[in-house]
């Protein structure tokens, strides 16, 4: 993550002041670029004994006064983004079947500070997506990383229909726009929970939240051990813990 993270600091501090709107409203940079990772977790898929196929075109949906902002700044922006998707397919052992593009797209249908990601893998055979702002120019596809080799279970977080993979030892959720993973929710605190995985097992800690956490309505004191189907509730927000098969052959 420290690599990432200092590639994400450089990124909000070259930028930021495209972004700058009404008040809290804006949309972030550092922002994109954490729900781009989530985004890339979410998405990987398991095609293959130590192989995890992960999305490398995305397409970024902002309103219309965030487009304007990001057009003015145009390939730069997206570049430093391709960059931070390719140190985390890096980090994580995604391989990519092409060239990382980011695009920006105009949605009138979004209010400021509101933007979506859709994203999909594409080899690079199959073009380039038509994009109103300028994208980036591709970074280098990954075929020669080194396999990441699977668990036979892999945990994974479902939160509001989305899917968030556990590929890191410690992860943290939040309503910090710097949290592994955030929360938008006022009953959450800014880092809230920590999700840590100690060899086969995962464990659910407390960070000193104001409203405290919950697994499977039990408050939790310090931490406490999840098992696939526990239920996190964090202020308004209920997380469930799943373990998922993985491809058979893969060590543990």
């Amino acid at each position: 993550m420290g690599l990432v993270d200092n590639v994400e600091r450089g990124l909000e501090k070259l930028v930021t002041s495209v972004f700058r709107g009404a008040g809290n409203s804006e949309v972030k940079p550092v922002e994109i670029a954490s729900r781009l990772r989530n985004h890339m977790d979410a998405k990987s898929l398991p095609v293959s004994r130590g192989r995890t196929l992960a999305p490398n075109r995305f397409e970024i949906r902002l309103s219309e006064s965030d487009f304007a902002r990001a057009r003015e700044w145009g390939s730069p922006l997206a570049e430093e983004l391709c960059s931070i998707a390719v140190q985390h397919a890096k980090s994580q052992g995604y391989s990519l079947q092409g060239a990382v593009r980011v695009n920006f797209h105009k949605d009138s249908g979004l209010k400021q500070g509101i933007f979506e990601i859709d994203s999909s893998s594409a080899s690079a055979s199959s073009g380039s997506a038509k994009s109103a702002a300028p994208a980036a120019a591709p970074a280098p596809p990954q075929p020669s990383l080194p396999p990441r080799q699977p668990s036979r279970m892999q945990p994974v977080l479902d939160i509001d229909g989305q899917r968030f993979a556990l590929n890191a030892g410690s992860i943290v959720l939040g309503r910090s726009a710097e949290a592994d993973i955030p929360v938008d929710d006022s009953g959450v605190s800014r880092k809230h929970l920590e999700i840590q995985q100690r060899g086969k097992a995962t464990f659910a800690v407390d960070l000193g939240s104001t409203n405290g956490s919950y697994v499977n309505g039990q408050r939790v004191s310090g931490e406490t051990e999840l098992l696939d189907g526990s239920v996190i509730t964090m202020g308004r927000t209920r997380i469930t813990f799943r373990l998922l098969p993985q491809p058979q052959g893969g060590r543990v």
